[in-house]
């Protein structure tokens, strides 16, 4: 079923992968099945405007071999991924992947990440169908009975899995690591994207990190990409630091590479120094997400007409090429204002669904300041 913008199919959007392993097991038959079938999108008679919604799903091309899903999250970062299908022929993946969207309208977003990198791979994003994915899934289905699996899976029948499904593992010691030349700059790959400094001063209790240490990378949108560099006060400490490399920090495991002062330079003029968390009070400030691109201040203002608000208080933000990113922080009255104002929450503003979000004036302030 659709739900407010979201495919969740008859229950949560999340029990898709499940409900493709019941496809796997059903065999090819399922392909002729009717159109009523229970996995098959059937939207009801409601949608946006009087139309379903195109299927929300994008196809990812020139990815790494060794991707896993974590990889796939973080590259689409602040999207709802209902599925992830990783295309394989013969039993062996063909660096392209099928990542279903828990909203319609998030396939825009996940179009602007097209020729961004993945590591050192540029990714190209396409739109698809649910046609096209479905045969993705065809292939797996007859790969899958001519013995050659999916995802490594092997014996006792097809299993629906994706390459390095699962709780994160540690990576095997790098021998490679230990002859690096080390200049007092190690870079940090694979942080949990809510992690900010006080959180890399735990990670590196045993050594100390000076304020202005820390730099945390983010991508053109002004999000957090899950790398960051740390300078230490000599190149014997950044060594003796490799020691926490693989180690967790929350449910992450965290990578240690040697860096130089050439890239810690680079990078502290297109990072952060810190990454503000949003906050845990309710404050006058509300994020919004979901807007249309072509939404003006004036349009967010009359969407709060019960609210006194000014375009002042309206603040669109933009990604670092000039486009509107789909979010916006508004600024109320009073805290009893922004309070009300949630009840606001998925209505909708032209012919998208508007989700609203308890922000705080230093999110805003991150925002603005960066351009988004």
């Amino acid at each position: 079923m659709f739900y407010r913008g979201k495919y969740v199919d008859a229950g949560d959007g999340r029990e898709m992968g499940l409900k493709r392993q019941r496809v796997v097991d059903q065999g090819s038959q399922y392909y002729n099945a009717p159109q009523a079938s229970s996995f098959i999108y059937s939207p009801p008679a409601y949608s946006y405007v009087n139309q379903p919604p195109t299927f929300p799903v994008v196809r990812l091309r020139g990815l790494p071999y060794d991707v896993t899903e974590a990889d796939i999250t973080e590259f689409l970062h602040g999207l709802d991924i209902v599925d992830v299908l990783f295309a394989n022929r013969h039993g062996k993946f063909q660096g392209e992947v099928y990542c279903v969207l828990g909203y319609a309208f998030q396939v825009e977003y996940a179009l602007q990440k097209n020729h961004q990198n993945m590591g050192r791979r540029y990714i190209e994003v396409f739109r698809s169908n649910r046609q096209e994915y479905y045969k993705a899934i065809s292939n797996l289905v007859t790969d899958s009975r001519g013995g050659g699996g999916f995802g490594g899976g092997g014996g006792g029948g097809a299993r629906s899995r994706s390459p390095r499904r699962g709780p994160p593992k540690p990576r095997a010691h790098d021998p490679a690591k230990d002859n690096m030349e080390h200049t007092g700059v190690l870079r940090l790959r694979g942080l949990p994207f809510t992690a900010d400094r006080d959180d890399l001063v735990d990670f590196f209790e045993d050594w100390y990190l000076a304020e202005d240490s820390t730099c945390f990378m983010v991508n053109s949108e002004g999000r957090v990409t899950g790398e960051a560099y740390v300078k230490f006060g000599s190149p014997e400490v950044s060594k003796a630091a490799m020691v926490k490399d693989g180690m967790s920090l929350g449910n992450r495991y965290i990578e240690l590479f040697p860096s130089t002062m050439e890239e810690w330079e680079e990078a502290v003029t297109k990072g952060r120094t810190n990454v503000p968390k949003p906050s845990e009070e309710d404050t006058p400030v509300l994020r919004m997400r979901g807007l249309p691109f072509s939404a003006g201040k004036d349009d967010i203002v009359d969407f709060f007409k019960e609210f006194t608000l000014t375009e002042d208080s309206v603040h669109i933000t933009y990604n670092s090429e000039g486009r509107a990113t789909g979010e916006a922080f508004v600024e109320f009255a009073s805290l009893e204002d922004s309070k009300a104002a949630l009840a606001k929450d998925r209505m909708t503003l032209g012919s998208r669904y508007i989700e609203l979000f308890m922000s705080s004036p230093e999110e805003l302030r991150d925002a603005v300041s960066r351009g988004r």
